[in-house]
């Protein structure tokens, strides 16, 4: 029976690494990857389109707004600034209350 004892051994070290592998997304948190604006962007007429992709996400705003990502986590707003610095901080949620931050200070000329 010491056959057994090794299959099973080697089955529950299988399945308790594949729990642990796919747990490492939900400790890490949400993950939120702005595509523009850059930081620090210059822009002439004000209007600036601030999109990314979010992962792992129940909740995502945008200067306290909510934007809602697609089905594959793609977001995009398009908005219309006054001259002068503008900043805006987007933050992104996971259903365990880990959040991430990012800010960018746009340049509106």
């Amino acid at each position: 029976m010491p056959t057994l004892r090794i299959i099973l051994t080697v089955i529950l070290v299988i399945v308790s690494g594949y729990g642990f592998v796919e747990a490492i997304p939900l400790i890490s948190g949400p993950s939120l990857a702005i595509a523009t604006p850059k930081k620090g962007a210059l822009t002439k007429n004000g209007i600036v389109t601030v999109s990314g992709r979010v992962e792992r996400a129940v909740l995502l705003t945008l200067n306290g707004g909510t934007l809602l990502p697609t089905s594959d986590g793609t977001f995009s707003k398009t908005l219309a600034l006054p001259r002068g610095e503008a900043i805006l901080t987007l933050k992104v949620a996971d259903r365990f209350g880990h959040i991430v931050t990012d800010t960018r200070s746009i340049f509106v000329q």
